[in-house]
C-alpha cells in the first residue's frame, strides 16, 4: 500500500470518528486536518473506497455540519470547511455527474459554499466553488438539450439553469469587487444584464447590487469605478420601473452627481448637473434641490442664473428651514448679493408665518458677518420692541439670538474692543426678565465683568460679579473674578478664600463652563492666571496658594514644573529667615509635597507635547539641588530631612551618571540610611524596627553599588564613606538577625585599611540589643588590639579601654564558667596589659585596679572549681598588678596580702568552701 492509500484510509477513519463523536475538544483540530488533507486527495488515491462509500461519507459530513449547535467547539468557518470537504468528496464520485439530480446537488452545494466563503472573506476558495458551479451548470445544460422533453418543460428547466448561472455571476462580481478586480466584476455584471430580458424578475437584485458597488467604491475614492456602477444601477433600474421606485432612481442619480463633483468638479461639472437634473425629474425633493444649488455654485454660474434657481425653489413651496439653508449656502460661497436678496424675498414670503423670526435672525447673522453692524442693530432693536410688546421669539430662536450676540461680543473682546463687546452683551441682557435668570445669565454677567475690568471700571465689574455670584456661586469663573477684584482692592483674605473655593470647584467633576476664558486653556489655567495676577499685585501669600493648587491639579507636565519652580522661588527666601517652629515645619511639608508632584510629572513617559530629553535633565538638576538644600536646612528634623535627600536622589536619576551626580546620589542615600537606622534604634515595636532597618539596608546596598563603581576610577579608594557604610550595614544586619551576617563579615575581616576604632565599634554594635553576637565582638576586639600593638606610639588610654572590653567579654563578671575564650588566651591578655603597664607611667590607675580585681576574682573562680594551681597563678597575677598601683596601693596592699596568706593556707588545708564564700573582690571593696 503506497503513501496515497494510507492517506485515504486515514482520511476515511477521521471522517467516521468525527461524525460519530460527541462534543469533544479535539473536533476543531480534526476539522482543520480534513480541510488540509482534502487538497492532496483525488479519486485515484481513494481507489480502495467505492463511490457509494465516498458519497455516504460526504452526505454524513454535510448533515453532521448542519446539526452541530452553538454548544460545540466549532465556529462558523469550520462548518464551512466541513461543507467544502463534503462537496469535494462528492465531486470525486462519477455517480454525481451521471444524473441531472446529482449535478443539481453539486451546483447547489458549490453555490452555497462559495457564498459562505465570500461572506467570511476567503475569496480564492469562493471563486473556486463558483467556477465549479459554472462547470456543473454547463454540464446540466448539455444534458437538458440532449434529452427529449416537451418544449414547455425544457424552457422552464433552462430558465432555472440560467437563474442559477445569474446568481453565480453576481457572486463572482462581488468577489471580484472585494479583490479590486474591476475588469472581471464589470464583465460578470454585464453578462447578468444581458440575461435580464429572459430573467426580468432579477432586475431589482442586479440594480441594488450595482448601487452597493457604487457606494463602496466611492467611499474608497474610486470615482471612475463608482460612476460606472451607479450608471449601471440607474440603467438597470429603468428597465423595470414597476419594481424600482422613482425615489430609488433619484437617490442613485444624486449619488452619481456627488461622485462627479468629488472626482473633478470642473471636468465633470456638466455630467454632475445633468445627473442631478435627471434625479429631480425622477423624484423632486429638498436633497436634490440643495445638491443642484451646490453644483451650480461650483461652476461659473451667473447671479441671474442663481437667482432664477432660488426663485424656482420658492415657487415649489419648500419649507422655511430649507430656504434659509439655501440662503446660508449662497453666503458661504460668497454670493452675498443673491443670498441677501433671497433672504429679503423669504422674509416677505413667510411674513405671515410663525417662523418669520428665523429669517430675521439669519438676516442679522449675515449682516454681522458682512460687518454691516448699524443695519444689524436696527433689526435687533426691532426684535427688542416686538419682545417688549408681547411678540416674543420662541425659546429656540431666543437661544439662537443670544448665540449671535455673544459671538459678536467675543470677536470684539478678542481684538480688545471691550466697549463694543459690552454693547452686544447689553443687547443680550435686555432680553432677560427677572423670572428668567439662569446659568446663562450668570455667564453673561461674568463676561460683562471681564470687559469692565479691562476698562478699569471696578464698581461696575463688582456689580456684575455680585449678580453672577448670586445665581452661580460654584462656578470657577465666578470665583476667579471675585478673586481678581479682591486682589485689586488689596483684600488678601477675600482673595485667599476665593482661591480656596476655586480649588474646591475644580475638584468637582460636574463643574463645566464655556466662558470666554475657557477657550484659552483648561480650567487649571485659571489658577495659573490667578497666581500671576497675585504676584503682579504684591499678594504673595495668595500667589503661593494658587501655585500650590496649580501644581496639585494640573495634568500638563510643563505647567506643573513651572508652578513648583515659581512657588519655590517665592517661598525659599521666606523659609530661610524663619526660626525653627511648627509653622516652618508646615512650610517644609508643603514644599515636599510640591516637589514630589514635580517628580511624578518628570517620571511620566515622554509624549509629543512633553519635555525634550535635554529639558528634562535641566529641570531635574534644578529640583535636585533645591531638594538637597532643603534637606540641609532640616538638620533639626531628621525625618523630613531624609525625605528631601531621597527626593534629591530620585531627581538625580534623570541626570547623566557622571562623577558629580554619582557622589551626590551616594551622599543622599547615606544620609537617608543614617536617619532610617536611627529610627530603627528608637522604634517602639518590632514591626517598626524591621521596617526602618530593612529600608536602611536597601539604601546602604544601593550606596555600596555606587561606591564600588566610583572605586573603579581609583579616586575614592580611601573614602571614609566606605567605613561608615560598613558599620551601618553591619548594625542593620545584626539588629535584623540576618542569617547572611557571618558571610558579610568574612569579607570585612580581610579589608586592609580598617582602623582600631572601626573594630571597636563593630564590637559594641555586636552586643547592642536586640543584637547579641559575643564571638563577633571578641574577634573585632582582638583585631583592634592587634592594630594597637602595631602602632609605633600606642595611645595608652584607648589601648586600656580596648583591653578592658576584651577581657570583660572573655571573662564576664559573675561568670560560673569560662567557655567563651580559653583561660590560657585570657592569661595572655593580662600579661600583655602588665607588659604595657611596666613600660609606661600613663596607664590609667583605675584600669590597673580593675585588672587586679579581675585576675584575683578569676583565681577565686578557679579555687571554687578545685583548680588550685590555677588559683595560685591568677591570685599571684593580681599581686603583680598591685605593685603598679600608686594612690590606691596603700588601701589595697594590706588586705590583699592578708587574703593571699589565707588563700595559701586554705590551699594547704584544702578549705575551699570556706574561702570561696568570702574571697571575691570588687573595685569598691
Amino acid at each position: 500500500m503506497d503513501k496515497d492509500d494510507f492517506l485515504s484510509m486515514d482520511f476515511k477513519e477521521v471522517v467516521e470518528n468525527l461524525v460519530a463523536s460527541d462534543n469533544s475538544p479535539n473536533i476543531p483540530e480534526a476539522i482543520d486536518r480534513l480541510f488540509r488533507d482534502i487538497a492532496n486527495i483525488n479519486r485515484e488515491s481513494m481507489a480502495e473506497i467505492t463511490d457509494a462509500q465516498i458519497e455516504e461519507m460526504a452526505v454524513n459530513l454535510w448533515n453532521w455540519a448542519l446539526t452541530i449547535g452553538g454548544g460545540w467547539h466549532v465556529n462558523g468557518e469550520r462548518k464551512i470547511k466541513l461543507h467544502y470537504v463534503a462537496c469535494k468528496l462528492l465531486s470525486m464520485c462519477e455517480a454525481s455527474f451521471a444524473s441531472e439530480q446529482g449535478i443539481q446537488r453539486l451546483i447547489m452545494m458549490n453555490i452555497r459554499i462559495g457564498r459562505e466563503w465570500l461572506d467570511v472573506g476567503n475569496f480564492i476558495i469562493a471563486d473556486e466553488c463558483f467556477q465549479a458551479a459554472v462547470a456543473s451548470l454547463e454540464q446540466l445544460y448539455i444534458k437538458l438539450i440532449q434529452r427529449s422533453s416537451p418544449e414547455a418543460d425544457l424552457i422552464m428547466e433552462k430558465i432555472t439553469v440560467e437563474r442559477d448561472h445569474f446568481r453565480v455571476l453576481s457572486y463572482q462580481a462581488e468577489s471580484a469587487v472585494a479583490q479590486g478586480d474591476f475588469q472581471r466584476a464589470s464583465m460578470c455584471v454585464l453578462q447578468c444584464k444581458d440575461m435580464l430580458m429572459r430573467l426580468p424578475q432579477m432586475t431589482s437584485s442586479l440594480h441594488h447590487l450595482c448601487y452597493n458597488f457604487g457606494v463602496g467604491t466611492q467611499k474608497n475614492n474610486k470615482y471612475e469605478e463608482s460612476s460606472f456602477w451607479l450608471s449601471q444601477s440607474y440603467d438597470i433600474g429603468k428597465m423595470d420601473k414597476k419594481s424600482t421606485r422613482p425615489e430609488m432612481l433619484a437617490k442613485v442619480l444624486r449619488l452619481l452627481a456627488t461622485n462627479y463633483l468629488d472626482w473633478d468638479n470642473t471636468k465633470y461639472y456638466d455630467k454632475a448637473l445633468n445627473a442631478v437634473n435627471l434625479a429631480n425629474k425622477e423624484h423632486l425633493n429638498s436633497t436634490g434641490l440643495f445638491l443642484k444649488m451646490k453644483i451650480l455654485l461650483k461652476g461659473e454660474t451667473s447671479n441671474e442664473e442663481l437667482l432664477e434657481a432660488v426663485m424656482e425653489i420658492l415657487h415649489l413651496d419648500m419649507p422655511l428651514d430649507f430656504c434659509l439653508n439655501i440662503a446660508k449656502l449662497l453666503m458661504d460661497h460668497e454670493r452675498e448679493s443673491v443670498g441677501f436678496h433671497f433672504l429679503t424675498i423669504i422674509h416677505e414670503h413667510f411674513k405671515s408665518s410663525e417662523n418669520t423670526g428665523k429669517v430675521l435672525l439669519l438676516y442679522i447673522d449675515m449682516l454681522l458677518q458682512r460687518k454691516e453692524e448699524l443695519l444689524a442693530k436696527e433689526k435687533i432693536e426691532e426684535i427688542i420692541l416686538a419682545h417688549q410688546t408681547g411678540r416674543q421669539l420662541t425659546a429656540e430662536l431666543m437661544n439662537w439670538l443670544h448665540n449671535i450676540l455673544w459671538r459678536k461680543a467675543t470677536s470684539s473682546f478678542e481684538v480688545q474692543n471691550y466697549a463694543d463687546a459690552l454693547q452686544w452683551y447689553y443687547y443680550s441682557l435686555r432680553f432677560y426678565s427677572p423670572d428668567e435668570m439662569d446659568l446663562d445669565f450668570a455667564k453673561l454677567q461674568r463676561n460683562m465683568a471681564c470687559c469692565y475690568l479691562n476698562l478699569q471700571q471696578l464698581d461696575k465689574a463688582k456689580e456684575a460679579v455680585a449678580e453672577a455670584e448670586r445665581h452661580d456661586p460654584r462656578n470657577v469663573f465666578t470665583q476667579f473674578y471675585i478673586f481678581k477684584i479682591a486682589v485689586i482692592e488689596g483684600n488678601s483674605e477675600r482673595a485667599l478664600q476665593a482661591i480656596i473655593t476655586l480649588e474646591n470647584v475644580l475638584t468637582d467633576e460636574e463643574s463645566e463652563d464655556n466662558d470666554l476664558v475657557a477657550e484659552r486653556g483648561s480650567p487649571t489655567m485659571l489658577l495659573s492666571l490667578a497666581a500671576q495676577f497675585a504676584l503682579e499685585n504684591g499678594q504673595q501669600i495668595v500667589a503661593e496658594k494658587a501655585l500650590e493648587y496649580l501644581a496639585q491639579h494640573s495634568e500638563d507636565q510643563e505647567q506643573v514644573l513651572t508652578a513648583v519652580k515659581c512657588l519655590l522661588r517665592v517661598v525659599l527666601p521666606k523659609i530661610a529667615e524663619m526660626p525653627e517652629s511648627e509653622d516652618k515645619k508646615k512650610e517644609m511639608d508643603r514644599l515636599l509635597t510640591c516637589l514630589n508632584r514635580a517628580f511624578v510629572k518628570l517620571s511620566q513617559p515622554s509624549g509629543e507635547e512633553d519635555l525634550s530629553l535635554e529639558s528634562r535633565v535641566n529641570e531635574a538638576q534644578w529640583f535636585r539641588k533645591i531638594a538637597w538644600n532643603l534637606a540641609v536646612q532640616c538638620d533639626k528634623d531628621p525625618v523630613i530631612m531624609r525625605e528631601f535627600f531621597i527626593l534629591s536622589y530620585k531627581m538625580s536619576q534623570f541626570c547623566p551618571s557622571d562623577q558629580v551626580i554619582l557622589i551626590a546620589r551616594k551622599t543622599c542615600l547615606l544620609m537617608a540610611a543614617a536617619v532610617d537606622l536611627e529610627q530603627g534604634r528608637k522604634a517602639s515595636t518590632a514591626f517598626e524596627q524591621t521596617m526602618f532597618l530593612s529600608r536602611a539596608l536597601e539604601e546602604i546596598q544601593t550606596c555600596n553599588d555606587i561606591q564600588n563603581f566610583l572605586k573603579q576610577t581609583g579616586t575614592f579608594s580611601n573614602d571614609s564613606c566606605e567605613k561608615l557604610l560598613l558599620l551601618y550595614e553591619f548594625e542593620v544586619r545584626a539588629k535584623l538577625n540576618d542569617p547572611l551576617l557571618e558571610s558579610f563579615l568574612e569579607s570585612v575581616w580581610e579589608l586592609p585599611h580598617l582602623e582600631t576604632k572601626t573594630f571597636e565599634t563593630i564590637a559594641i554594635i555586636a552586643m547592642e540589643k536586640p543584637a547579641h553576637y559575643p564571638f563577633i565582638a571578641l574577634k573585632a576586639l582582638k583585631k583592634a588590639l592587634l592594630l594597637y600593638k602595631k602602632e609605633e606610639s600606642i595611645d595608652v588610654s584607648q589601648y586600656s579601654k580596648c583591653m578592658h572590653n576584651l577581657i570583660n567579654l572573655s571573662v564576664p563578671d559573675g561568670a560560673s564558667n569560662v567557655e567563651l575564650c580559653p583561660l590560657e588566651e585570657v592569661w595572655g591578655y593580662f600579661e600583655d596589659a602588665l607588659s604595657h603597664i611596666s613600660r609606661t607611667k600613663d596607664y590609667p590607675e583605675m584600669e590597673i585596679l580593675w585588672l587586679m580585681v579581675k585576675s584575683w576574682n578569676t583565681g577565686i573562680l578557679m579555687f571554687s572549681k578545685s583548680k588550685y594551681v590555677s588559683t595560685e597563678k591568677w591570685c599571684g597575677l593580681a599581686l603583680r598588678f598591685l605593685d603598679h598601683l600608686t594612690s590606691f596601693k596603700e588601701s589595697y596592699e594590706t588586705q590583699m596580702n592578708m587574703l593571699y596568706s589565707q588563700l595559701v593556707e586554705a590551699l594547704s588545708n584544702n578549705q575551699g568552701p570556706v574561702f570561696h564564700e568570702h574571697g571575691y573582690w570588687s573595685k569598691s571593696d
